[in-house]
């Protein structure tokens, strides 16, 4: 049997291994993490819903209602009438006939490439891809191609080769460590000239992006139609926990039948649905809260540019620093740290080898004043560790 201590202690030698800090209280902009107060810059919690009192109350009267557990499989008994309601209600809101609620992003993107793509077909991917795109094309039994991040001239070089079989592309819609976004736009033409599939899975974006908060295809304005398969998630900027799947008909009644993941695993609580349903309300009829985002994004990206800090190109939330090194990117997160600011160092293998980076993320909960101690920390603790800010 293999001896797992010497690659454990060759990623702590390296600055790569993962520890877990035990958070206490609600998310916020404010929590007490590892017994510590810290402001916390590395949430998804984009819009501040995680804890907002009407969602509270929504999962609380649900859960009087329908207690906790679904306890089956939507297709046993687990599927109540608080998940119709919350499919029917991000249909409407995403511009789509049908959406289909899954356990979790991972395991929407897993069940949707393993129902529609087999041996004989292909996926392209970006190569920036989350991991559970990455992974749903791997496992999917298809061609499995990468093309380099956002070149879609190479993207249709690759499709051109083939041939025969089914075509899916898929992208993030919002890149999850880089914080950009894809040309949408372009992969829906690229898609329609080679009759492929389409699917971007918008869980950065969705709730954040676009006036009315519907995601990236609304901020880039492009069509629903132009982009036949969309996966959001519910744990980012909606607050709760799960995702789904938007599309035609034919699409959602496929899934339910060939989805293994969606067929073989226990519906989400009643509860959360509830709470959900509550969340994307607060989204639309707060639009304030993307707003107040949108210009903390802003004065951290102009306060940035006159301390001489270098951000990767982000208009989203996700407000990457890069470092390169591993070892002064976890360096500069555990000093910022000890000063009460939790900022994330995003190290390989998740991000490509010389990219670490501090993954900084803002929320419409954070203030102005939280932001500019930030950069005027980040700026201190880079100059102290001999990283230039230039």
């Amino acid at each position: 049997m293999k001896d797992l201590r010497p690659p454990l202690e060759r990623r702590r030698t390296d600055q790569l291994y993962r520890t877990r800090r035990v958070a206490e209280g609600p998310q916020g902009a404010e929590r007490v993490i590892d017994g510590k107060q810290v402001v916390s810059f590395c949430s998804n919690d984009y819009l501040g819903l995680a804890n907002h009192p009407a969602v509270i109350a929504a999962f609380t009267k649900a859960a009087d209602e329908y207690g906790i557990g679904s306890g089956a499989a939507h297709l046993i008994n687990g599927h109540t009438r608080a998940h119709h309601a919350l499919e029917e209600e991000l249909a409407e809101f995403t511009g789509r006939e049908r959406a289909l609620l899954f356990s979790t992003g991972y395991m929407a993107n897993l069940g949707v490439v393993s129902a529609l793509l087999g041996r004989g077909d292909a996926v392209f991917e970006d190569r920036l891809n989350h991991a559970s795109l990455l992974d749903a094309g791997l496992l999917s039994g298809a061609r499995f191609v990468r093309y380099p991040h956002r070149d879609v001239d190479e993207l249709q070089r690759k499709l051109a080769t083939r041939t025969r079989g089914e075509k899916l592309i898929l992208s993030d819609g919002v890149f999850s460590m880089e914080g950009d976004i894809a040309p949408i736009g372009e992969l829906a033409d690229v898609a329609a000239n080679y009759d492929a599939w389409l699917m971007i899975d918008d869980a950065h974006g969705f709730g954040v992006l676009g006036e009315s908060g519907r995601g990236a295809l609304e901020h880039l304005h492009v069509n629903s139609h132009s982009v036949p398969i969309l996966v959001g998630t519910l744990g980012k900027a909606l607050g709760t926990f799960g995702a789904f799947v938007a599309g035609s008909e034919a699409l959602i009644e496929m899934l339910i039948q060939q989805a293994r993941t969606y067929i073989y695993t226990t519906a989400p609580p009643p509860a959360l649905a509830e709470a959900t349903r509550a969340a994307l309300r607060v989204s639309r009829n707060e639009a304030w809260r993307r707003d107040k985002m949108r210009a903390l994004i802003e004065r951290f990206r102009s306060g940035a540019e006159q301390l001489g800090l270098s951000l990767m190109s982000s208009e989203t939330p996700i407000q990457p620093v890069l470092i390169g090194d591993a070892v002064k990117a976890k360096a500069i997160s555990d000093a910022l740290f000890e000063e009460g600011l939790l900022v994330t160092a995003i190290r390989p293998p998740t991000v490509p080898r010389g990219t670490a980076r501090l993954r900084i993320t803002l929320s419409a909960a954070h203030i102005e004043e939280q932001v500019d101690r930030l950069l005027e920390a980040l700026v201190a603790q880079m100059e102290r560790t001999g990283h230039s800010a230039d």
